[in-house]
């Protein structure tokens, strides 16, 4: 057995690190099976050479974070664990110094992970940006996060946020009311993420005085926007014709965000996705950046990383049985 023991000199980053019922630590415990124990200000890691040397970089790595004003989580334990895995803890430190802005309530919006933090420098540094990965990587809601901190500075005098009006397995039609009404389930999450950060009040505002628009793509056709930053969300749902459409609807001082799952394409069977074509059409183009997230980028419960890596798995089974077949 190999010991190692850490230095922690504040007591309330001690606290900070085992969180509440030591579950931070236990964690790591698990994770590496070694057992850590508190002797006043120092730990004492016990356990194979390999897995000790592992959950104390993770420890360093985490009391970094705390260092750097973080509270843990049980998400960014795991998100530390799995840079250990890949020997880019030290990383993690250029995430936490990072805010984009503060929402209604106060609370600082920032990047979780390397993958996050990619993308909202490529969307600062980029007039169109593509953002392309599962459910849970805060594609739309750091785009939104973008978007006000553009306007807030006024570096944009709007903000327009659309999606495609496509059903999810379900009939537009059979929803109650008048258009509007049919589309606004559509547009929801784009409103949450605004109404979260510029309160109710500050949104209504702003939307009666035009600096705002959430709006079906299908609104856009024959305009040029200007001074706005243009989110296109749930992108995998169109078509190429709607993509190129929307694309071209590019004006001066404008940025443009795109995102979308391109697992997760509702068009009709044989339908071709305009998010899929684009990436390819767009590569390589100077001022146009593409972001690819993957399940470590993951910031909802960790069940739905296991979900996604599942899927994954499936996809693979099936495209190896047609490989087979086919050669067969």
């Amino acid at each position: 057995m190999f010991e190692q023991t850490i230095n922690i000199d504040r007591m309330e980053h001690a606290v900070a690190l085992f969180g509440s019922f030591d579950e931070n630590i236990k964690l790591i415990e698990n994770e590496y099976g070694v057992t850590i124990l508190s002797r006043g200000s120092d730990l004492k890691l016990t356990g194979e050479p390999e897995n000790v040397g592992r959950a104390a970089r993770a420890i360093g790595a985490l009391l970094a974070m705390i260092n750097k004003g973080e509270s843990l989580t049980d998400q960014s334990v795991r998100y530390v664990i799995s840079l250990v895995k890949d020997g880019c803890e030290d990383k993690i430190t250029s995430i936490a110094s990072d805010c984009i802005c503060i929402t209604a309530k106060g609370k600082p919006i920032k990047p979780k992970t390397l993958g996050q933090k990619r993308y909202v420098e490529a969307i600062e540094h980029n007039t169109i940006t593509l953002g392309i990965g599962p459910a849970g990587t805060g594609k739309t809601y750091l785009a939104v996060a973008m978007a006000v901190n553009a306007f807030r500075a006024r570096s944009v005098n709007r903000i327009i946020l659309t999606r495609p009006a496509v059903e999810a397995g379900e009939k537009l039609g059979f929803l109650p009311g008048d258009l509007q009404s049919k589309v606004d389930p559509y547009l929801r999450p784009l409103y949450d993420a605004l109404f979260d950060m510029l309160g109710a009040e500050t949104y209504q505002k702003y939307l009666e005085r035009g600096n705002i628009e959430v709006a079906p793509l299908a609104y856009m056709r024959g305009r040029t926007l200007d001074d706005s930053f243009i989110i296109l969300d749930e992108a995998q749902n169109t078509t190429p014709e709607q993509m190129k459409m929307f694309l071209t609807r590019l004006g001066f001082n404008s940025k443009i965000v795109v995102t979308g799952d391109i697992t997760q394409v509702d068009l009709g069977e044989g339908k071709r996705s305009g998010l899929v074509e684009v990436m390819r059409i767009l590569k390589g183009i100077d001022d146009i950046a593409i972001c690819q997230f993957n399940e470590k980028d993951v910031v909802r419960h960790k069940l739905v990383q296991e979900i996604i890596k599942a899927y994954e798995r499936a996809n693979e089974r099936r495209e190896e049985a047609k490989r087979r077949s086919s050669h067969g």
